[in-house]
């Protein structure tokens, strides 16, 4: 819709979207994305706006009532122009975050595994691969004048199968970080399956870790299978009671597969009772690697069973998420891709997207875009680099007149080249899964600020940290 369109006294100052509420005849949620702004209108009231969003006068819209004050305190009428919330990085970037890909290697062979991890000889990062990479995040941390950098592992495989290189990768970190004066993050992706000694060390030298656990055993058990076939559910559990004990922070990541959808608030319900995670991450399966050429969950029972779960999970106090929607978050990035993400293949070149682990990986060429120099920095491949610094959501034409565009952003760049090498079109079931969620945040919002409307505080700006804790 276009912004700042004149009527005789009134001046429309943001651009608006109306979307039907199929539970109630003839409303619609009016949305304002860039204003962090809506609220439910009946039919006369959406084509009083709409006549403005031409920029033709609306008589029936009287400049001092109470529809046009609460216009202006939404910042819809008489607001001067919309902050945009579209950023590109240029030049040579400088990264203080880094994702270190540790092996392809993996103790498990889950039937969905987007890496089919197990499959290829595995490969392993060196220490002085991961030390290198280490040094030049300090090294820019210093230039920048930062507070904090992160190490992050992750990768094809399970990192902590390179478990020497991991440690040594912490340590020296931590060093840095000391000698510096800077904070530290870390956190690593496991898949839990994990001995205690490795908790112990994990729960003292992390910050946070991400567990691959789908639920109630017997739907985990269904797919995360060990070497020998055998079901994987116990050890995670008492991982996730070591986790709890030690009072490490962790998110679950819980992949839901069409046998198993419906059982989704079950699982949720279930996990929530049990331990304490600070959260949990719901994503449908996705036809890659281990589940290419079989179905996805069908969008309409698989958002029934999130909507389900979500409300399961009301009465613990903890979120229930899915990773496309993101009211209260205004990007046109959704993830690291098209922000410089600086993640480290066992091979030392560095890719922009850990789900691109390695050279031999479909679609590398278009996410490896460094690799070590001469020196001890990194020679960038700028061309390759700008090209992934045009996959925001401006690129994407099938999101331009979509409401959730500054919010998804666009989503994942690599499932999306994935599902149209593979014939399949673009919108698909994630982005009718992403515009209801969103929808349903936008209304629960409204319900939480006790209406009418709802106008939330400035979004904070992504800050650019890739989304492995979410997308592990």
């Amino acid at each position: 819709m276009p912004q700042g369109v004149a009527s005789s006294t009134m001046r429309l100052s943001a651009s608006l979207h109306f979307i039907p509420l199929e539970s109630v005849s003839g409303r619609f949620l009016v949305y304002a994305p860039l204003r962090q702004s809506a609220f439910v209108a009946n039919r006369a009231a959406v084509q009083s706006l709409e006549r403005l969003c031409e920029g033709r006068p609306s008589p029936d819209l009287d400049p001092g009532g109470p529809f046009a004050a609460l216009l202006r305190r939404l910042e819809i009428l008489d607001a001067g122009d919309e902050p945009s919330p579209a950023s590109r990085a240029c030049g040579e970037p400088r990264p203080v975050s880094l994702t270190l890909l540790l092996t392809t290697a993996c103790n498990l062979r889950c039937s969905y595994c987007y890496a089919s991890a197990g499959e290829a000889p595995p490969e392993f990062m060196g220490r002085e691969t991961a030390l290198r990479a280490i040094d030049y995040i300090f090294s820019n941390a210093a230039i920048r004048r930062v507070s904090e950098v992160e190490v992050m592992f992750h990768g094809g495989g399970e990192p902590t199968l390179n478990w020497p290189v991991l440690q040594g990768a912490v340590d020296y970190a931590r060093a840095r970080a000391a000698a510096s004066g800077v904070r530290l993050f870390t956190s690593t992706a496991t898949n839990g399956v994990l001995s205690d000694g490795q908790l112990d060390w994990l729960c003292r030298n992390l910050d946070h870790a991400t567990v691959s656990f789908d639920g109630l055993p017997a739907c985990h058990d269904a797919n995360r299978r060990d070497v020998r076939g055998r079901g994987t559910s116990q050890r995670v559990m008492h991982s996730l009671r070591r986790l709890d004990r030690a009072g490490l922070s962790y998110g679950v990541r819980l992949t839901v597969t069409p046998a198993q959808v419906r059982r989704l608030p079950d699982s949720v319900e279930w996990i929530l009772a049990t331990f304490h995670p600070a959260g949990i991450l719901v994503e449908p399966v996705y036809r890659m690697g281990r589940w290419s050429g079989r179905p996805s969950p069908e969008s309409l029972e698989f958002l029934e069973a999130f909507r389900q779960a979500k409300d399961r999970a009301r009465p613990y106090g903890r979120p229930v998420g899915f990773s496309g929607a993101r009211v209260g978050l205004l990007t046109n990035h959704f993830c690291g891709v098209s922000r410089d993400s600086f993640a480290v293949a066992p091979s030392g070149s560095v890719t922009a997207c850990y789900e691109v682990f390695s050279e031999t990986r479909p679609w590398a060429s278009t996410f490896f875009y460094a690799r070590p120099d001469a020196g001890s920095g990194y020679e960038f491949n700028l061309p390759v680099l700008n090209h992934l610094r045009n996959l925001s959501v401006e690129s994407k034409p099938h999101c331009r007149q979509c409401f959730a565009r500054w919010t998804c952003a666009g989503d994942c760049a690599y499932q999306s080249l994935c599902l149209q090498s593979d014939g399949e079109s673009l919108p698909g079931n994630r982005c009718h899964i992403i515009r209801e969620l969103t929808k349903d945040m936008i209304l629960e919002r409204i319900e939480a600020s006790g209406g009418p409307a709802w106008h939330g505080d400035r979004p904070k700006p992504a800050d650019g940290r890739p989304h492995e804790a979410l997308c592990a």
